[in-house]
């Protein structure tokens, strides 16, 4: 006969195993004992469980915990949409996406004199990782390939290569987020937070950013594709 025992993988051997006591149903205090076990897979010196013992089997619990919840990370919870371009689930992680031009909530600090309110604006090409956040306008609402031009975001808060600053924004991205999570919770990141300046002066438009912003808010319109300002960037670029 032969032995294919070595074809079987990792051989894991029983070392220890726990017995949980109980009064009877009503009573929740418990009672956990320790058993070592011996080379045939029997349970010996049967003894309380220690502190020592305790914590090695927290942290155990704690490291396998983390290693599930990991597996899940930038996981889609169905059919991948449509919006998502790349997902890149590595231990940071990173997703690209875009999104249509539509009205969304904006909040600006009282020193830009912009009264908060909704207003449309232009698609955007999104970039993410657990801890930054770059973004981009994009000309159109058309699904972007590798050849699409990038344009400036027009927004405050955005430097000119188009890394966001989140300032006091507390962005906590958790391990088991599902890439629909991921991406909706940055996006709820930018348009909840306050624009307040412009970066380093630079100014991501053709015009007035300020003038801009007060008029669309007011005024309810479309948002001025014409306005944009082209990068030297294509999306081939970000991936």
């Amino acid at each position: 006969m032969k032995d294919i025992t070595q074809d079987f993988g990792t051989l894991y051997h029983p070392k220890s195993a726990l017995v949980f006591y109980q009064p009877n149903e009503k009573h929740r205090d418990s009672y956990v004992e320790h058993f070592d076990m011996d080379k045939n897979g029997n349970p010996v010196n049967a003894h309380p469980l220690t502190e020592r013992e305790a914590k090695v089997l927290a942290k155990a619990l704690l490291i396998n915990t983390k290693k599930e919840k990991n597996k899940d990370f930038l996981k889609p919870k169905g059919i991948l949409s449509i919006n998502i371009l790349q997902i890149n689930p590595s231990e940071n992680g990173s997703v690209l996406w875009y999104t249509k031009s539509m009205k969304r909530p904006l909040y600006f600090s009282e020193n830009l004199e912009i009264p908060n309110g909704i207003a449309e604006v232009p698609a955007m090409l999104w970039y993410a990782n657990k801890r930054s956040l770059t973004l981009f306008a994009l000309s159109n609402n058309r699904r972007p390939t590798e050849k699409t031009v990038l344009y400036h975001a027009p927004f405050f808060n955005v430097y000119e290569n188009g890394k966001v600053c989140m300032g006091t924004v507390d962005v906590n991205i958790q391990n088991s987020a599902s890439v629909e999570e991921f991406t909706k919770k940055w996006e709820e990141y930018f348009f909840n937070s306050y624009f307040s300046h412009l970066m380093n002066e630079h100014n991501p438009i053709k015009g007035n950013c300020v003038n801009l912003w007060k008029n669309l808010i007011q005024s309810q319109e479309k948002f001025p594709n014409d306005v944009l300002i082209k990068t030297n960037l294509t999306l081939k670029n970000l991936l």
